[in-house]
Parts: C-alpha cells; sequence; structure tokens
C-alpha cells in the first residue's frame, strides 16, 4: 500500500533534487547491499529480496521501478511505474533508456570513498551508470536531508536524554563516593551497571552499554568493562564514563557525552593539565560553530574537526588525539550525518540546520590516562545550541 506520507516524501526528494540541480535520484540494491536505500524510501529491511533492483526517482516526473520479472512486487509500496527484466542485457537497456535525457544523477556513492557511510554502491555499478555517458553524483548532502534533518518532535527527545544524561553523571560520581567512602567494592563494570540502570529509571534506552574505565583503562577509547576483570575503582583512580541513551518512543533521538572524574580531592597537576588542552580544543570547535552559523554559513564537517585538532596539535598532544572530533547523532548515536571529521575521513558533507553531532576530542597516554570531554551540538537555522548543561570546565573531584 502506497500510503500519503511516501507520498509527500517523493515529493519533497523531487524538490530537493531540484534545488541541488541534480536530474535524478537512482537507488540500487542487491541483497541490502543498500540500507540506506531501505532507510530513505522507508522500506521494510526484512524484504526477501535477491536480485537486483533499482528506483528511480526524477527531478520532474512519474518515478520508475525497475525489477526481476520473478520479484516484480519488491518495491509495491513505492509509487511510480514499474518495469520488469529478466536478463542482464535487457537490465542494461531499460536502464539506458530510463537514464537518457538525465545527464547529472545522483547515488550513493563518494569520491575516492571519501565518506564510506555513504559509497554503498559498488564501483561496477557506478561504472555501469557512467557508461550511459551520465555523470553520478553523491548523494551525501541529500542523504543528509532525509535522514539527518530532525523534527521538533525528535528535538524534544534530545533535549530529554541530554538532562537526563547530564543528571545521571551527577548521580553515578555520587554513587563512587559514597561506595568509597563505606568502603565497599566497586569494579567499572559496576559503575558501568549502574549507569544503566539509571538510563532504564529515566524511560530511555541505548544500542549498547556505557563506558566506564580507570586509569590506563581510559587510554583506550572504545574501552568496554566486562563482568569478570574489569578494573577495581579505587581511591586516587580516574575515571572516564562515557553514556548515551534515548527515549524507548520510536522516533526519538540520541543524546550523547563523555565526562571524568577523579577519586579523590586534589587531581594530579598532568590530568588537570591534558584535561585543560581537551576542553580548549572542544570549546575551540565548539566556538567556530556557533560562529559560522550565526553568520549564515555552513561549515563541512572537516573543518569543525580542523578548529578541534589545530589546538591540540599546538598543545604538542596531536599524535594522542587519535580519533575524528565527533560524529552525527540522530535514531542511532551514530547518525547519518556529517561527521565531525578530518582525520579518518575527509568530510566533506555541509553541517545542515536540524542536525546534531558530537564534539568529543580526546588525549590518549597508553599505560598512563586518556581523557575525553563530549557535548551535543544541534544546529538550529541560525545557532549552534547545546543541552544538558553545565559543560565539564575541570576533572570532577569526587571528593
Amino acid at each position: 500500500m502506497i500510503t500519503t506520507a511516501l507520498q509527500q516524501r517523493i515529493g519533497e526528494i523531487q524538490q530537493s533534487l531540484r534545488d541541488a540541480g541534480v536530474d535524478g535520484w537512482l537507488f540500487y540494491d542487491f541483497r541490502y547491499s543498500d540500507p540506506l536505500a531501505y532507510r530513505i524510501l522507508q522500506l521494510d529491511p526484512t524484504l526477501h529480496v535477491t536480485r537486483r533492483w533499482y528506483y528511480w526517482i526524477p527531478a520532474q516526473g512519474t518515478p520508475v521501478k525497475l525489477l526481476h520479472r520473478i520479484e516484480p512486487h519488491v518495491l509495491d509500496t513505492l509509487p511510480g511505474q514499474t518495469d520488469c527484466y529478466v536478463s542482464w542485457e535487457q537490465q542494461r537497456q531499460i536502464l539506458g533508456r530510463l537514464l537518457a535525457g538525465s545527464p547529472r544523477i545522483a547515488m550513493q556513492y563518494s569520491p575516492l570513498n571519501a565518506v564510506p557511510y555513504v559509497s554503498r554502491v559498488d564501483a561496477g555499478t557506478i561504472e555501469l551508470i557512467r557508461s550511459y555517458g551520465v555523470e553520478v553524483v553523491s548523494s551525501a548532502d541529500l542523504i543528509q536531508v532525509f535522514e539527518a534533518c530532525w523534527t521538533d518532535r525528535q528535538l524534544e527527545s534530545h533535549q530529554y536524554a541530554a538532562a537526563a544524561l547530564r543528571r545521571i553523571v551527577d548521580e553515578t560520581f555520587g554513587h563512587v563516593h559514597e561506595e568509597i567512602a563505606q568502603g565497599r567494592s566497586l569494579t567499572e563494570y559496576g559503575v558501568q551497571q549502574f549507569i544503566l540502570s539509571r538510563i532504564r529509571d529515566a524511560g530511555m534506552v541505548t544500542s549498547s552499554a556505557p563506558i566506564a574505565a580507570v586509569n590506563a583503562h581510559s587510554a583506550d577509547p572504545h574501552y568496554g568493562p566486562t563482568e569478570i576483570g574489569s578494573a577495581d575503582v579505587t581511591s586516587d583512580a580516574l575515571l572516564l564514563i562515557d553514556l548515551w541513551a534515548k527515549r524507548a518512543e520510536a522516533g526519538s533521538v540520541y543524546a550523547d557525552i563523555t565526562w571524568t572524574g577523579y577519586v579523590g580531592k586534589t587531581v594530579p597537576a598532568k590530568q588537570r593539565e591534558i584535561f585543560d588542552l581537551v576542553r580548549a580544543g572542544r570549546d575551540a570547535a565548539l566556538t567556530f560553530a556557533k560562529t559560522e552559523t550565526s553568520a549564515g554559513r555552513r561549515p563541512f564537517g572537516w573543518e569543525v574537526d580542523a578548529a578541534c585538532r589545530q589546538v591540540i596539535q599546538q598543545g604538542g598532544y596531536g599524535e594522542q588525539f587519535v580519533h575524528r572530533t565527533g560524529h552525527s547523532i540522530g535514531e542511532e548515536v551514530h547518525g547519518n550525518g556529517a561527521n565531525i571529521d578530518g582525520l579518518e575521513t575527509q568530510d566533506t558533507r555541509r553541517l545542515m540546520p536540524k542536525t546534531c553531532f558530537s564534539i568529543e576530542p580526546g588525549i590518549y597516554l597508553p599505560g598512563e590516562f586518556g581523557i575525553r570531554s563530549e557535548l551535543d551540538v544541534y544546529l538550529s537555522d541560525h545557532e549552534a545550541l547545546v543541552f544538558g548543561l553545565p559543560l565539564q570546565t575541570e576533572i570532577v573531584p569526587i571528593f
């Protein structure tokens, strides 16, 4: 059944194509090779599909479905005309007719695989489409429009999650204080489970368990404690917690924050020094995003990364900042919008209104400790906003 909402989405896609000066958007899938196509077209990801299908949305006119004759109903939920092929020669002939007169089309492709999150169409299929004299351009920013931009309801759900996580940070450090003060045994795993219980109490869910890491474990950006073998949380330990969650209701979006605390009264000088540098990089990126947005400019993801990374490099720890500055946030904690990345990828997607991303620089000293500070930035039309205040300005002394 073709819904009114989906017909409206196709109309919005066509308007976006016209705005971008692109003749059409060609979706292609073989055995779920492009999950983004299923999301954007609101297709059931559990469909039993064994043959190649194409869905052509022209900037003007009626969409067309190209399907194998033994699977003619795969795209029945989508509006448009249907054409079927049997042989590979027939498939190519129909494609050529379909794309005639459309010299510039979008596909899930990224030049030089610069943005791998977008590069879902295999090189051979790109070669095939180009053989018709067609220029293939990246659908990266089109994907953002339909995958990364939030509704007002989603923004409200993020504000709720950010406030709840910020509260859970204070509750967690309070829990650590009480357990240590009472002489009770506490492990990283125990801290993680406390955070999970508070997430559930707040009516939220999470895709995976939070990070709780002490001392040398905090120098591993993706450390995850296990029930058996996790380190004890003791006096004079540095404790890093990274927590992400969203409301349980369908359509809700994530918040994602990282804080560090010290199980003592006086934070060691080297840890303070590293935190101050991480915070300076974080704040430089946030200031850059705020300034650009208020001026009506839409920076690239890599530019925000550069604003942060330059500070940490100048501080002498560039080699110890081993990951991108941030990631897109949406219904998944790692969303499908622009990442704040000029290191792992050269993210040339622009930061769009109604999207959200994290800023989370880190400095990691193997065998010693690591510091990361994370906040989330939501872009309105004219502002870069952060929820879940106040931000961390120093390592929290837990005693």
